[in-house]
């Protein structure tokens, strides 16, 4: 059972990058556009508000297609952590305390892909093995690494 969860494990990182980035974008397509119902939009420039929204739609587009996924994922785990502790923390100590819980899991998730990756279905991908290149002690993408269990 283990082997057959550890060959299917990039695939679902992939489905779990491609939700995870999809929910992220549409909080800032609401806040944006006022659409996916949301309360309306953020004025253009507004620091923070209008910036985290662009943030969260283009970084979460990213992340959902898996282009640059590393990178977007480090900045919008970033953006994650400064909502939280300059928004919701100040509030009260803990999530559910102070409404931050989307802030708080969105940016360990984020963190979390960071350092995971897109998973299998990516465009990161196509653009690698299409090239062939791959840095240097790291193996070909084709070959995902299968975590001892």
């Amino acid at each position: 059972m283990s082997a057959r969860l550890n060959r299917a494990q990039p695939y679902a990182l992939g489905l779990f990058r491609a939700v995870v980035g999809f929910l992220f974008a549409c909080h800032g397509a609401a806040s944006l556009f006022g659409i996916l119902g949301g309360d309306g939009t953020v004025p253009a420039g507004t620091w923070p508000g209008w910036y985290a929204a662009v943030i969260q739609l283009v970084g979460g587009t990213l992340v959902a297609l898996g282009l640059g996924t590393r990178i977007a994922a480090l900045i919008a785990s970033g953006s994650m952590a400064y909502a939280y502790f300059k928004v919701h923390q100040p509030e009260s100590l803990f999530p559910l305390q102070n409404g931050g819980e989307a802030s708080a899991v969105f940016c360990w998730v984020f963190l979390l892909l960071v350092f995971t990756g897109p998973g299998a279905v990516a465009v990161d991908r196509l653009f690698s093995t299409r090239t062939g290149t791959t840095r240097e002690g790291e193996r070909p993408r084709e070959n995902s690494p299968v975590v001892p269990v």
